[in-house]
């Protein structure tokens, strides 16, 4: 913000809802009486001419200000005011509309009563456009005498030249994508513009006067090669940003200039396109003038920005800053009244005012403070009082409870039980609760894929205090595979009448029934884990009454489930044993079954008020099966990045055999073709194959990662109960085995994984300090293969079996190790040299007794290779 105000000395409003922008201003002698007027036209087809007269700060416009207001018939794209009539060296007003170019004649009749002057225009001459005009500028091109020419640029990259009553021609500018501002330099004779491409670049007249002609651009390739010289440019600078206003800067003690406003740039160039000096602006600008300078060999530069700030700079140097009361679109520089140098300017809601640069004296004086004694008493109470407060406020058992009370945003959902039979979807009720005024609350709902939603976001209005919002969604499933969770999770944002956003989430569980039905146990298996608990075991009728019919007794002990997608799980329960059996043909598709028995085995004892109920596991880890799955998604993964280097050779391929062709398409004389459009066919139908190929292992490798995901909780789940792991220690292998919600090239599971089991197996999981100590820096990439990663996860449970303990805490780490049950000795980590199986387990491990017995012979050293990664 500026310390300085510009100071108003006459100001208006234009019209009502009118839009104005950077040439709907002009200051000139427009009727040639010896005193600038201000002409403004807008884009609501209003041209005003106006004398303004000083007035006292606060008074309205005097009637007498305004000269001319007439209502044209179309927009009003810009005003000049220059020589354009034959036969007169008058200056006439040029109005360029989108397909009209007028001159008018602006005259006036002196009155006899006390309303003033009479002014009026009068049409001299048009030119209809065949081409939408853009912007214009005007000069005596070629060095004419006494006269203006006009030079208007279209939408689409064409210079149109008239020669005042009559059109001359008109040139396509090369490389043209979209119109820059435009200008003269009459010093050169040359036009100045800056095109899409970001660049300066200045065409001279008489290349324009002998190029071709641009109604050659519709005729055929050859009348074109000979109806004239091709459009060549004069200079180019690259400024790297587009531009805003472009002038030519001519005066007597300063050099000739080129003056060119980007956006965040204030650039001066010399004639011939080389860079005098640049400044680089901190704000945004909005408009800009250089105008002449006391101090000769200096330029000064008006530049207004979107701040509502005139800035004023001599070359580089800021000299001066006032505070506008607009945003300023158009600036100018007038003499009216006999006072020069009155700045003009208008703003693009039609605020228009002149004002000069200066500071009113100020004549306020502080009060004197009376000074009072200090009552120390007093302060001393009042200090107590304040910390009492402050204390009371800070006690932890008072600040919960409120916080939870005045809650200002809630979310709920409501899962229906009940399945849509044809769609095979479950519904979902979400109530959203506001205390306070919440504005424009969204609501956003994620299910793991390739379960999918109707709708998953939802905008409501502002809703009011003490209100709700309630909506209805469905859920199902969108793909041939099981999800690898039942949850969801729904998020509301807003934002508080004083800005301050707040956010409300829940989480959902979907029912079982969403995903699979009853059906016929199996009797065989392929994979099968058993939990055991220590109660009697309970009726599926029971626990399972959603899928369990009441009239078949068999089904107490045993039930079946049958996937949407084909797999059948069967669950058993031990007539005898307190323990219960989930058997099924894929090992991903335990996990889903399991832990609905579970979460259904603790609900119903803890309805019975029974605390003591626990699940164990004593069975074996799957590890085999789980690395077949990692192996799998790996190949895929390998796959994919096959499929991309073969997509990219043969694009390289493709736009090679492309350019051959458009070199032989281009020659003059036509040249046999050698069999490269057949080649080039042949090339695309690959890249299509090989696209289609890739897209195919793209849906194969989020199928087998969502597989990968379900074995990973189900080993997860199966860990934690053969060692009894607590919740935190639980949420740190998951945070270990599923640090990615989503896999990609860049950072796949694989990698991920290692690093952070890695991680864990030199700190929490360390034999030593030594290990703890040894830290290998480096960048996560994809592995070459994964018998690293299964060598970690399998060391992982060694570790976990022999009595380590996960914690994020690495003090305790060697002390956790040595405090292993007794029997149990150093595992030789030389590549696991020698395995056995855990009680009951299929996975290998070292075999301790063998090794507590084996001794190391003297003079031998013993080789231990240590598999770490960096969990960068």
């Amino acid at each position: 913000m500026s310390l300085f105000k510009a100071r108003d000395w006459w100001s208006t409003t234009l019209g009502e809802k009118e839009e104005f922008d950077q040439g709907c201003l002009c200051v000139a002698d427009v009727d040639n009486s010896g005193q600038d007027k201000i002409i403004v036209g807008s884009y609501m087809g209003y041209l005003r001419i106006f004398h303004p007269h000083p007035v006292k700060p606060g008074d309205d416009m005097q009637a007498e200000d305004l000269l001319l207001e007439v209502q044209l018939q179309e927009p009003i794209l810009q005003v000049e005011v220059g020589k354009f009539v034959s036969g007169t060296e008058g200056l006439h007003l040029a109005v360029l509309h989108c397909r009209k170019l007028c001159v008018y004649a602006v005259s006036g009749t002196q009155g006899n009563v006390e309303h003033g002057n009479q002014y009026q225009i009068k049409l001299m001459y048009e030119h209809n456009l065949q081409r939408t005009a853009c912007n214009m500028t005007y000069g005596p091109f070629g060095g004419v005498k006494g006269r203006d020419l006009i030079c208007i640029q279209s939408m689409d990259g064409m210079l149109m030249l008239f020669e005042q009553e009559s059109y001359a021609f008109g040139r396509f500018l090369p490389g043209f994508l979209l119109p820059g501002p435009l200008t003269y330099s009459s010093r050169t004779d040359s036009f100045i513009t800056v095109s899409s491409c970001r660049q300066v670049e200045s065409y001279k007249y008489q290349v324009l006067v002998f190029a071709t002609d641009a109604e050659a651009r519709q005729e055929t390739v050859q009348k074109k090669l000979s109806s004239g010289k091709r459009l060549a440019v004069d200079w180019v600078l690259n400024i790297g940003e587009q531009a805003l206003d472009i002038c030519i800067v001519s005066f007597n003690q300063a050099v000739s200039s080129v003056f060119v406003l980007g956006e965040r740039n204030l650039f001066c160039l010399k004639d011939n396109g080389q860079l005098r000096f640049m400044k680089k602006l901190d704000y945004s600008p909005s408009c800009f003038l250089p105008y002449c300078s006391v101090k000769e060999g200096t330029i000064n530069t008006l530049v207004g920005n979107h701040s509502n700030v005139l800035n004023i700079y001599q070359d580089v140097t800021l000299k001066w800053a006032a505070q506008l009361s607009h945003v300023p679109v158009s600036v100018k520089v007038a003499n009216i009244q006999n006072l020069k140098g009155v700045i003009v300017t208008l703003s693009e809601n039609g605020h228009l005012q002149c004002s000069y640069l200066g500071t009113d004296p100020s004549f306020f004086q502080a009060p004197r403070i009376e000074s009072k004694e200090v009552n120390y008493e007093e302060f001393n109470a009042e200090m107590k009082e304040l910390q009492k407060i402050i204390r009371e406020a800070m006690k932890t058992q008072d600040i919960l409870p409120q916080s939870e009370k005045r809650r200002d945003l809630i979310v709920t959902a409501e899962v229906s039980p009940d399945l849509d039979a044809e769609s095979v979807c479950t519904c979902i009720k979400r109530n959203i609760q506001s205390r306070v005024t919440a504005q424009k609350p969204n609501l956003s709902v994620c299910v793991q894929a390739p379960l999918a939603v109707t709708c998953d976001q939802f905008v409501f209005n502002d809703l009011e205090p003490d209100s709700s919002e309630t909506v209805v969604l469905s859920v199902f499933l969108k793909g041939n595979f099981p999800p690898s969770e039942l949850e969801g999770n729904c998020v509301v944002s807003c934002s508080a009448p004083t800005g301050i956003p707040k956010v409300a989430q829940c989480k959902f569980k979907l029912p079982l029934r969403l995903i699979c039905f009853p059906a016929q146990p199996s009797k065989s298996a392929n994979h099968k884990i058993t939990i055991d608990t220590n109660k009697p075991p309970i009726s599926f009728l029971t626990i399972f009454p959603d899928f369990a019919d009441p009239s078949e007794d068999d089904q107490a002990n045993v039930l079946g489930f049958q996937f949407l997608t084909g797999s059948k799980i069967t669950l058993l329960a031990s007539k005898t044993s307190q323990r219960y059996r989930i058997q099924s043909d894929q090992l991903e598709d335990l996990w889903l079954i399991t832990k609905e028995l579970t979460l259904r085995l603790e609900e119903h004892f803890k309805k019975q008020n029974c605390k003591d109920f626990a699940c164990t596991f004593s069975g074996s880890i799957p590890l085999q099966e789980y690395f077949e799955l990692i192996d799998r998604h790996f190949e895929l993964r390998l796959n994919a990045e096959k499929f991309r280097e073969l997509l990219s050779e043969r694009a390289v391929q493709f736009r090679a055999i492309e350019r051959r062709l458009l070199t032989r398409f281009k020659d003059k004389t036509p040249a046999p073709l050698q069999h490269l459009d057949t080649l080039l066919e042949g090339t695309f139908r690959e890249v299509i194959a090989l696209a289609d190929a890739a897209e195919e292992n793209q849906a194969n490798m989020f199928q087998a990662f969502t597989k990968l995901k379900s074995a990973t909780h189900l080993v997860i789940m199966l860990i934690s109960l053969w060692q009894k792991l607590n919740a935190d220690q639980i949420a740190i292998m998951e945070a270990a085995f599923l640090p990615l919600a989503e896999d990609t090239q860049e950072l796949g599971w694989e990698e991920t994984v290692d690093s952070a089991i890695s991680s864990l197996l030199r700190t929490c999981l360390s034999k030593s300090s030594k290990e703890q100590a040894l830290t290998l820096g480096g960048q996560l990439s994809m592995p070459k293969d994964t018998s690293r990663l299964k060598k970690n996860i399998s060391l992982f449970c060694d570790r976990l079996a022999k009595g380590g303990r996960l914690s994020l805490s690495t003090e305790s780490a060697t002390q956790q190790v040595a405090a292993v049950p007794g029997g149990c000795s150093t595992i030789p980590e030389s590549d696991l040299e020698e395995r056995v199986i855990v009680p009951g387990s299929t996975a290998t491990f070292t075999n301790h007794k063998h090794a507590a017995k084996q001794k190391s012979k003297p003079g031998k050293k013993r080789k231990i290779t240590l598999f770490y990664l960096d969990d960068a």
